[in-house]
């Protein structure tokens, strides 16, 4: 990051008396990024839930702020964050949420959330507050007592799972902490969760502060551009290749390189598949588009990685998803190409690396390689696009639906979003069995359509954050696509919704339990245990009748208007009528089995999971076998 610029106020050397809360938050107020000369304010809101530990501080100071911070009032920690994290995401890293809490369980509840953060590498600033820093009374209430450390506290907790930690133990330690708190958070390379930890009354001592504190400061989000000697490098590598196949990743929305993106591939014909972060960074009809890739990704391009000579990696990580847990990129002389912004991702998988910002890096690339007019073979184009040709009949065939009378199976839930949405719309979702259909299936029709946050797969994360994507995207269509299960995890928020009149559109798939985890637990020989929603027979299993749950009535219950889907025809009468609805709506529909005609395909790669290495049960010895011959296949790319 370069220094940010400055816009003084007041008379140099002058000083306002605030609280240490009250400072924070006027210079929260008055912090910029800048990027491609377009400004967005960097804290534009903080989500809020009070007790003893910030009330008398933040609490106090947002109101002394009144609309100069927008104030949010959430339900539950942890959710909070997740909102703020759908808000970020929404709004391309560069404007972000403050979350304040309490000390204690306040603290701790936001964890979960700092780390789907920071594993996401989305800005998120986290205030919680802290045990007194003078000590008067020792423990105070919700204080864990450290024997050996007198100076730590439970948000300590939040260390690991933070770009940037602080604890602001004196009211003038609030100036460094809070300018390299801005720092990391307008650092594409480094940004994530960052946490300032408050103590309680540290947060209402005052002081006099030096007017330039509370200056405008605009951060520029910088683009650095290759190395020349890497982009040498990479435009041998690419020229070289006969099978080259891109593989896009969040990288690139980050950089908002979708364009960019499309031109190079339109250019040299190279195919790009995407993760579940990249999906979406070229339009499903592009003609080098061709889906998914990894475990959940689809036969075209799990086929196309198999024999890849050269992969391109452009802001990915390379999880275990995407790699089928390195057994996917199987030609034995394959290299990899990595475009990324941080050297730590650019390394991976033994690639040349390629480091600096995707939009600019693929503009330099493409600009090299049209100078001597590259382009892949007419050959593997027409495989390719065959190829893809082949797949979107799969997809067809998972999407129909029969009889209107019928229970929609899941991927016919997906398929009548699919005949309603336009580019407007955007789905949200993280974990269950739908981000692998969802992966494999949807034709994401614009760059921030697609919205599933798979680097944490957190449970619970989609409704929170539909009412962050809502404030950053107001007046288009928001989808938080929801299974039984994470609905249970975490519906708070749908209050805070009904009280904001966010007008988000929430489906909830009934089918009685952890479906995905369920599917899981049956392939590796644990026989779906513990994974259905229903009463325990005499036996002592979860095998008697399902649960009498009624989650439309819950979601009814907090406020949101519900509509009820027993049948495909009402699922898509009820579709309709919540895209168009101007407050909370709720669909709630029970899917039926899939069967092997309808259903979606199956994985297309595998996925690690350890089997038992020593069982009596058959289910878990067949397990194992299976096991063993696809570990055989695993190498690692040195």
């Amino acid at each position: 990051m370069t220094t940010p610029r400055t816009a003084h106020s007041g008379v140099p050397g002058s000083t306002r008396r605030l609280t240490t809360a009250q400072a924070l938050i006027a210079f929260l107020a008055r912090q910029y990024t800048e990027r491609d000369g377009r400004r967005h304010r960097l804290i534009d809101a903080t989500w809020g839930i009070f007790g003893h530990g910030n009330v008398a501080g933040i609490g106090q100071a947002l109101v002394e702020a009144g609309p100069a911070m927008p104030y949010l009032q959430g339900r539950s920690e942890q959710a909070m964050v997740h909102a703020a994290v759908g808000y970020a995401r929404q709004s391309g890293r560069l404007s972000a949420h403050a979350v304040t809490t309490s000390i204690g369980p306040g603290a701790t509840n936001l964890v979960t959330g700092a780390a789907l953060a920071t594993v996401n590498h989305l800005p998120v600033l986290l205030l919680p507050g802290d045990t007194f820093a003078t000590r008067p009374a020792d423990p105070v209430l919700q204080q864990l007592e450290v024997p050996y450390a007198g100076d730590v506290s439970v948000n300590d907790c939040l260390r690991p799972v933070s770009r940037h930690f602080d604890r602001v133990t004196r009211p003038e330690a609030l100036i460094p902490a809070a300018l390299q708190a801005m720092r990391t958070l307008a650092d594409p390379a480094e940004t994530g969760a960052v946490t300032l930890a408050l103590p309680q009354d540290v947060q209402a001592e005052a002081y006099d502060w030096p007017a330039e504190f509370f200056a405008t400061r605009v951060w520029n989000v910088r683009r650095p551009a290759p190395d020349p000697y890497e982009l040498d490098q990479a435009v041998r590598a690419v020229r070289a290749a006969r099978r080259p196949l891109i593989v896009a990743g969040g990288g690139v929305h980050h950089s908002g390189a979708e364009e960019t993106l499309a031109a190079f591939a339109a250019a040299t014909r190279i195919p790009v598949a995407s993760t579940q972060a990249g999906k979406g960074s070229l339009r499903h009809d592009h003609p080098a588009d061709v889906g998914g890739i990894g475990h959940t990704g689809t036969a075209t391009a799990d086929a196309l990685a198999r024999e890849a000579d050269l992969v391109i990696g452009i802001g990915t990580r390379y999880t275990d998803f995407t790699t089928a847990s390195g057994t996917l990129f199987a030609d034995p002389a394959v290299r990899f190409l990595n475009l990324n912004i941080t050297g730590f991702d650019a390394h991976k998988l033994a690639a040349l690396s390629l480091v600096g910002d995707a939009r600019t890096t693929i503009e330099a690339l493409g600009e090299a390689l049209g100078a001597c007019g590259h382009r892949v073979a007419p050959a593997y184009e027409s495989e390719y696009t065959d190829a893809k040709d082949r797949w979107e009949q799969r997809v067809d065939a998972a999407f129909a639906t029969g009889d209107p009378d019928a229970r929609p199976t899941q991927a016919q839930v997906l398929g009548l979003l699919d005949e309603l949405v336009t580019e407007d719309d955007i789905l949200i979702n993280a974990a269950g069995s739908l981000p692998g259909d969802l992966h494999k299936l949807w034709r994401a029709r614009s760059p921030q359509q697609y919205h599933v946050e798979y680097g944490y797969s957190c449970m619970g994360y989609e409704i929170p954050a539909a009412l962050g994507v809502q404030l950053a995207a107001p007046g288009r269509p928001v989808w938080a696509l929801v299974g039984d299960g994470t609905y249970l995890m975490n519906p708070t928020e749908v209050v805070t919704a009904v009280q904001e009149s966010l007008p988000v559109k929430l489906v909830i798939l009934q089918n009685h339990g952890y479906a995905s985890i369920g599917g899981l637990s049956e392939s590796v020989g644990a026989e779906r245990f513990g994974t259905a929603y229903r009463h325990r027979t005499d036996e002592g299993a979860f095998t008697g009748a399902p649960l009498p749950v009624d989650l439309a009535a819950n979601a009814a219950s907090l406020g949101m208007r519900v509509l009820r889907a027993g049948s495909v025809g009402e699922l898509r009468r009820a579709l309709a009528e919540a895209r168009t609805a101007d407050r909370p709506t709720c669909v709630y529909v029970e899917t039926g089995t899939a069967d092997t005609v309808s259903g979606p395909p199956p994985a297309q790669a595998w996925w690690d999971v350890p089997v038992a290495e020593t069982a009596t049960r058959p289910s878990a010895v067949e397990a194992r076998k299976e096991y063993d011959r696809q570990i055989a296949a695993r190498r690692r790319h040195l």
